[in-house]
């Protein structure tokens, strides 16, 4: 069973249909014991890194979540999501991520000709021979919608980056630890795919 964390910041309902339309068997909770029953966990998100840890902590969420984790189930980040894996952000100065990957969450510098927020599609640089490339060609292109991106210590994790006035991470991979700045549920053949092989893991 792959749960769906339901922290009322998150896609829930697309990554739901997406995961469903593949094959998997979701459930979608906000409750630690049933984190605790679920071989897979998904943690979607959409809006700010502080929000999302109060949320989390107002459910006791992070306890389950470090849990799974630590017992080496497979664990999916999608974008916030992703980012709440480390230690915090710039964006929330003195809150607490998760801290299961070591580094902390940038902002996009302000430059001439970019964006910020980073929106629309993109290509990944595979750095790693990450499993959930299963299928999946080099420079693929999957869809962004963020302004801050994720700065590990240990570049090891690293499985693609992106360019965006500067090469980014775009996809984590540590051990069970699975995360991607893109929205999968939004990136079409690609996307799917991607879950497609999350599913198969």
């Amino acid at each position: 069973m792959i749960g769906i964390i339901d922290y009322g910041m998150g896609n829930i309902h697309s990554v739901q249909k997406a995961l469903e339309s593949l094959g998997g068997q979701t459930i979608v909770t906000n409750q630690p014991e049933e984190v605790n029953d679920c071989a897979k966990v998904v943690l979607p998100g959409v809006g700010a890194f502080s929000d999302a840890m109060l949320e989390l902590e107002k459910r006791d969420l992070i306890p389950a979540l470090k849990e799974h984790i630590r017992k080496r189930r497979i664990f999916l980040g999608i974008c916030l999501g992703m980012q709440l894996l480390f230690a915090g952000s710039e964006e929330a100065k003195g809150v607490k991520g998760l801290g299961v990957l070591k580094g902390a969450v940038k902002r996009f510098e302000n430059k001439k000709g970019l964006k910020v927020p980073h929106m629309g599609w993109n290509q990944l640089k595979f750095r790693s021979k990450c499993p959930l490339f299963q299928n999946i060609e080099d420079n693929a292109y999957v869809y962004f919608c963020h302004s801050y991106y994720a700065g590990p210590e240990d570049k090891g994790v690293i499985a693609a980056s992106t360019d965006y006035g500067r090469d980014f991470t775009s996809i984590v991979w540590q051990e069970n630890v699975y995360g991607v700045q893109f929205h999968p549920e939004k990136s079409q053949a690609i996307g799917l795919q991607i879950l497609k092989n999350f599913i198969s893991l």
